[in-house]
């Protein structure tokens, strides 16, 4: 098997379409050689604990509401032809992820790493649920088969926040500067949400590598 490594945040839009074209070139190709890791990568790493309202926040970030409406048009337009449908006015809190990732470090020593990873997003995209929230944590754990109890005791510890933030740190080190971003085995980076044609591509080459090997 091949590793794939996924750098991403579960609050990035694009993350979220990115994976789903994705899912459709592995779903096409049920063969394919990855195995998959999620990687932290925070959009936000300075963001306060508690967050901050969103609508505030994407108007400082993009220079006022119109500006954050152009930011997000292209998002809805390729939400849309990869078949999802995004509540943005749902979204009240834009939150500070690391907690969101520390659950998806935990998944991954569960075995389900990829389906918390989606409940993440559609969470947030979908339901505006606050994925900041503990409380909504240990309900997306719950709904993936983990022990919603036994996160709710871990983040309200500092368990692997240390872990996390350096993680972060060393994916900004090896020049990622935004997400998507996939590595593929180790070496090729395949950036930004790249249609499932281009995956398919990946997979084929990769699959006649290993027929060859």
């Amino acid at each position: 098997m091949i590793q794939l490594d996924i750098f991403s945040d579960p609050i990035c839009p694009w993350c979220y379409i990115g994976k789903t074209y994705l899912d459709r070139a592995l779903e096409a190709h049920p063969d394919h050689p990855f195995t998959i890791r999620w990687l932290p990568f925070m959009l936000n790493p300075a963001m306060p604990a508690q967050g901050m309202d969103r609508r505030q926040y994407l108007e400082d970030k993009f220079g006022g509401q119109e500006g954050a409406v152009r930011a997000y048009l292209p998002v809805e337009e390729h939400a849309k032809k990869a078949g999802l449908t995004i509540h943005l006015d749902k979204i009240k809190t834009t939150p500070n992820t690391t907690d969101a990732h520390r659950l998806i470090h935990w998944a991954e020593i569960e075995g389900q790493q990829t389906p918390v990873v989606s409940a993440l997003f559609r969470a947030y995209f979908v339901e505006g649920r606050d994925i900041g929230d503990h409380e909504v944590l240990a309900d997306v754990a719950d709904s993936c088969g983990m022990d919603a109890s036994m996160v709710l005791r871990l983040l309200s510890s500092d368990m692997d926040k240390r872990e996390i933030v350096e993680r972060d740190a060393s994916a900004r080190g090896m020049g990622i500067n935004s997400v998507p971003t996939f590595i593929v085995a180790s070496q090729h980076a395949v950036p930004g949400a790249q249609p499932p044609e281009l995956w398919a591509k990946v997979i084929a080459e990769l699959s006649g590598q290993q027929a060859q090997a």
